[in-house]
């Protein structure tokens, strides 16, 4: 993948919210039989967990309407962008190859279709990751988060014409900035009816901004690891991916993002009147989201908890990686809700799974909600300031039971164990003050010294087999992975520390780590299979980055530590922006000056569109000098300086490896 537009959009498609693209289904694990240990760990929970109450399923489908017959979405020229009937494995009695609490909730986001929540407020559920909901407004409809994809918003629109009327779009909510809540607004928004004000467009400060730029600089190693979180590399079914636990998987499809006209910013809360309904607003920022809001309809007694509310325990760090949240600050949000329209609020829904209805049982949910963020982030600090390190807190944080019996705080998504891990690395970093560990080997060294001290790779390969015998598959994956580093090509060693990822994975109630597992199972028995298939170009992407954003980003892609870098002071002219931008390099670094100049010992001033920069950093097999040629670039000064300079932006391998060096 050498393109920086394709890169770009495949850090916003895949990394840059709770989601990612199908890529390509690789072959099936070979060894995908449960262990004894496995089916009594799995048995144990059935045991543990009330799993005789149907409440959430008469929830998930109450006032289902219709849904699209045959179960795929497709576009003009017959492309799937999402498969319903993917998941009808899910229908069958849940196997010893799956977490039975996991499978229980991979059936429920399954569920999907048109369905009524209240009266004038609709959902499509189950056609993408997250929902969409409609809110019938004096004249028209009042949309909340569009999807991922235009394709599947014009696909839940006509079923809505088709059931409840054909009424216009007369404004949009975007809740969040993650991709699957606003990417396929252009199914029903364009810049023309947001420039006319004929469409409003509502979202949170910092919402455009945070929606750009949040996996820009980290996005290539986001949407590798993103591959792993999602699934998107694994078969779907009973041996493989189930979703993601926060939904099921994101539709393929064309992706977009316009700016909103409409601006929400007050923490204390502020009021609007949106086609004739009132919404009451407050801002929820560094929680689940850089920005994000909840709302309240006073009329309809209805709350939009967002995403900061959800039937499963969520990430205070995500798997994919991203900036750590704050369980303190989300737990108050809760908090100030149930404060604010706890009294009166009948009705809650969300961003993704199914509402919940009657006062009594919301403010249990809500609550229960609150105390979960709260506990996992003061236990965890609690416990560090006895001096305990992350891992050691993961294994002695336990819930209490009025929480950990509740399904909506099970780990389907997040997991105590990481979110711990993350709490205390919003507060302390990841040194542990253990000297030990504050400068140690890397995996290839140190699985070398391993192996070596373990008496050589057949005993290491002898005792992880009696352990693994023992159903100890932590342990038996800690010792192998060194193995594994030291001699990528030791198959035998691939094989078994597969089959202990594998049990951990058909063991495991977080949807994600899940898929972790097994994708590490996968390409550790059948290899890395690479395709090229990872997006194209995306101009909302490209023209909503600001200047200051593009050039920070190749700045952090100039490969500083290079011998061959040299001082140099560039120019630039952005004709197509009319904008001035000096760059300044020299010791290993590039420091932009958006808007300014340099007036001394300019090395080259170079005059050219923004649009071709891109293209002359992206790697793709373009010359300077065919740009000269043609008169799309004009270097006045040292020419060759600047090429060189050009030859030293570092363009990335997606594919780069997780499980071996």
């Amino acid at each position: 993948m050498k393109s920086t537009t394709k890169m770009l959009i495949c850090f916003i498609a895949i990394a840059g919210f709770e989601g990612g693209q199908e890529i390509k289904a690789q072959t099936a694990p070979v060894n995908n039989v449960p262990t004894k240990f496995t089916v009594q760990a799995n048995e144990a929970l059935l045991s543990y967990l009330p799993f005789s109450d149907s409440t959430d399923f008469k929830n998930a489908m109450k006032g289902f309407i219709a849904t699209i017959p045959g179960g795929e979405i497709k576009d003009d020229k017959g492309n799937v962008n999402y498969s319903m009937k993917s998941f009808d494995f899910l229908k069958a009695p849940a196997p010893n190859t799956v977490n039975p609490s996991l499978w229980r909730q991979s059936r429920l986001n399954a569920i999907n279709g048109l369905f009524k929540v209240a009266d004038n407020i609709y959902q499509i559920r189950g056609f993408d990751l997250a929902n969409m909901t409609l809110i019938k407004g004096k004249t028209g409809w009042i949309v909340i988060d569009p999807l991922t994809v235009k394709e599947t918003v014009i696909a839940g629109m006509k079923l809505v014409k088709q059931h409840l009327g054909n009424f216009p779009v007369k404004a949009v909510i975007l809740t969040h900035s993650h991709g699957d809540h606003f990417g396929g607004m252009r199914g029903v928004v364009n810049e023309q009816d947001i420039k006319s004000g004929k469409i409003r467009v509502y979202a949170p400060v910092g919402f455009f901004e945070h929606s750009i730029s949040e996996n820009v600089m980290g996005g290539n190693t986001m949407s590798r690891r993103a591959s792993y979180m999602y699934g998107n590399l694994i078969p779907k079914g009973a041996t493989g991916s189930l979703g993601s636990g926060l939904g099921t998987t994101t539709a393929k499809g064309n992706t977009g993002i316009l700016d909103a006209s409409d601006i929400i910013s007050k923490e204390g809360g502020e009021s609007r009147i949106i086609d004739g309904v009132k919404v009451d607003f407050f801002y929820t920022p560094e929680a689940e989201a850089p920005a994000e809001m909840m709302f309240y309809f006073p009329e309809m007694k209805a709350f939009c908890q967002s995403e900061e509310i959800a039937h499963t325990l969520h990430n205070l760090y995500t798997l994919r990686g991203a900036q750590v949240r704050n369980g303190q600050k989300w737990s108050l949000y809760i908090d100030r809700a149930i404060q604010r329209y706890g009294k009166d609020v009948q009705v809650s829904f969300g961003s993704h799974h199914w509402p919940t209805w009657g006062n009594s049982a919301i403010n249990k949910f809500w609550a229960n909600q609150r105390d979960l963020y709260r506990f996992i982030h003061d236990q965890t600090l609690r416990l560090a300031n006895e001096g305990y390190t992350p891992n050691e807190i993961a294994e002695m944080i336990k819930l209490p039971e009025s929480l950990d019996k509740e399904f909506y705080d099970r780990g389907y998504y997040g997991s105590v164990s990481h979110d711990v891990k993350g709490q205390y690395q919003l507060y302390f970093g990841w040194f542990d003050g253990n000297p030990s560990n504050l400068n140690p080997l890397p995996p290839t060294e140190a699985g070398a010294k391993y192996v070596e001290m373990m008496g050589g790779a057949d005993e290491v390969l002898t005792k992880a087999k009696k352990y693994y015998e023992k159903g100890e598959y932590r342990w038996v994956a800690e010792v192998l992975k060194h193995l594994v580093y030291s001699d990528p090509k030791n198959q035998a060693a691939r094989n078994l520390l597969a089959d202990a990822y594998q049990q951990l994975g058909y063991i495991a109630e977080s949807g994600p780590w899940r898929n972790f597992y097994l994708t590490g199972a996968n390409e550790l028995r059948n290899g890395l299979k690479t395709t090229n298939n990872m997006g194209s170009a995306n101009p909302d992407v490209l023209n909503a980055m600001s200047s200051e954003l593009l050039f920070n980003y190749i700045a952090m892609r100039y490969k500083g530590t290079e011998e061959n870098t040299s001082k140099s002071n560039f120019n630039i002219n952005l004709t197509d922006r009319n904008e001035k931008i000096g760059l300044i390099v020299g010791n290993g670094v590039v420091n932009p000056r958006i808007g300014s100049l340099i007036t001394k010992d300019v090395t080259a001033t170079i005059t050219m569109s923004r649009k071709d920069l891109i293209i002359l950093t992206s790697g793709e097999d373009v010359k300077v000098d065919d740009y000269i040629k043609n008169g799309k670039i004009k270097i006045a000064g040292d020419a060759d300086a600047f090429k060189k300079f050009l030859a030293n932006i570092d363009n990335f391998n997606f594919w780069f490896n997780i499980i071996e060096p």
